[in-house]
């Protein structure tokens, strides 16, 4: 999907405020509430943004959060699917270099990582994997794609 500059400008302004009413937004990139409505929906429908509320786990309880990298062997399709069907595991990608694929886990605590190192490490064609645990979240921000 191509993106021109009110697509951007709207992204830009749901990245600040994901419940900006349709009427503010459209002012704000001049369009009419009805147009700005179809534009967001476009872009929803497009896969090119979602309007989420974002949370730090931390400071929400989770006491534990690591990125797991994870080696394979064969084909990575079957495997992918499988660590993203784990509800502790909230991001997944398919990566370059030494490892196949990196998983972003939240967890209770330190049992609740070994745990769920276990349940990955019993994936079929998965043959290592290595965590990354985290200390502090100093920043999280999801603020590209608009330019």
């Amino acid at each position: 999907m191509h993106l021109d500059d009110i697509d951007r400008a709207i992204i830009e302004h749901l990245q600040a405020d994901g419940r900006i009413p349709y009427t503010r937004l459209g002012a704000a990139v001049g369009l009419s509430e009805a147009a700005t409505r179809q534009r967001v929906q476009r872009l929803l429908d497009g896969e090119i943004v979602q309007v989420v509320a974002v949370t730090n786990p931390l400071a929400g309880g989770k006491r534990r959060m690591a990125m797991i990298g994870v080696r394979t062997s064969g084909a990575t399709g079957p495997v992918g699917d499988a660590l993203a069907a784990i509800d502790d595991v909230d991001y997944v990608v398919v990566t370059a270099g030494s490892f196949d694929f990196l998983c972003e886990a939240i967890v209770d605590d330190d049992r609740g990582l070994l745990s769920l190192t276990n349940r990955i490490r019993a994936v079929p064609g998965v043959t290592s994997t290595e965590s990354f645990v985290y200390l502090d979240l100093l920043k999280q921000t999801f603020t590209w794609g608009a330019h």
